[in-house]
């Protein structure tokens, strides 16, 4: 298919066939695996995973795209979402689910969160992003990359990057290096939270003004005598805490609003 790539829809597509192989073999689909492709663009990756797969499922939200793959993959093997995959309903394809995609790197923040609602039913992820998000989301405490994404992800995913993919492996070459990560829901919370609104909430605002201590992030929530009951440093910034620590934090906010 000859497509113009659209900057709208992020749109960056894979190429390099050693790069494709990798992924797939990372993956390691099985014929009765339920999956679930995001943005599978002119098929690098739907080929071999459909070659694979009893059924696969893809979700795309290029109408020129949703056409050719209509008629480039029969519809008993291969079932076509159309629509915004920041908007759609994963646990309604059912469980345990694989979610695979190169993500639009545009949306990959917000698909990332989009898809944690949705972990209850996925058995683990399998997804391509800016290599600098990827740091992000597996970075350790105090450190540069440790931020609100960290947090958020490592308090509901065991996370491991799985290969690294030189910009080379895209038409259009973006300007970016990209990184393909594995992230497998807990069975078990680590560190579950009373109120996983209150989590989101401390979390953002902690780390909303990171070079600000915590004494001054998170005023709004917390007084001196809150800080040394909870055992938590004030003077420290929202980069120095653990998951643990901002569970911990938004229990006692809880509590205090219940």
């Amino acid at each position: 298919m000859r497509h113009v790539p659209r900057k709208r829809f992020g749109q960056n597509f894979l190429t390099d066939e050693s790069v494709i192989a990798a992924i797939v073999e990372a993956i390691a689909p099985r014929p009765r695996d339920l999956l679930a492709e995001i943005g599978p663009g002119l098929g690098a990756l739907t080929r071999p995973l459909a070659r694979e797969l009893d059924h696969l499922h893809v979700i795309e939200i290029d109408r020129d795209i949703i056409a050719w793959l209509r008629t480039e993959f029969p519809a008993a093997r291969v079932t076509v979402h159309e629509g915004d995959a920041l908007e759609f309903d994963f646990t309604a394809l059912g469980a345990p689910l694989r979610v695979v995609g190169n993500l639009p790197y545009n949306i990959s923040t917000p698909l990332l969160f989009h898809l944690a609602q949705h972990a209850g039913a996925i058995r683990d992820i399998h997804v391509m992003l800016q290599k600098e998000v990827v740091e992000r989301m597996i970075a350790a405490p105090s450190t540069s990359e440790y931020g609100r994404l960290s947090v958020m992800l490592q308090y509901r995913f065991e996370m491991e990057c799985m290969l690294e993919v030189p910009a080379e492996a895209f038409d259009p070459v973006p300007k970016v290096e990209s990184a393909v990560i594995r992230l497998t829901p807990y069975s078990r919370l680590p560190h579950p939270a009373r109120d996983e609104a209150a989590l989101g909430k401390i979390v953002t605002a902690a780390f909303s003004q990171r070079r600000k201590t915590l004494r001054n992030s998170l005023k709004g929530y917390f007084g001196a005598a809150d800080f040394e009951r909870l055992g938590v440093d004030a003077g420290l910034r929202a980069q120095d805490l653990g998951v643990a620590d901002f569970v911990r934090m938004a229990d006692a906010v809880g509590r205090s609003s219940g």
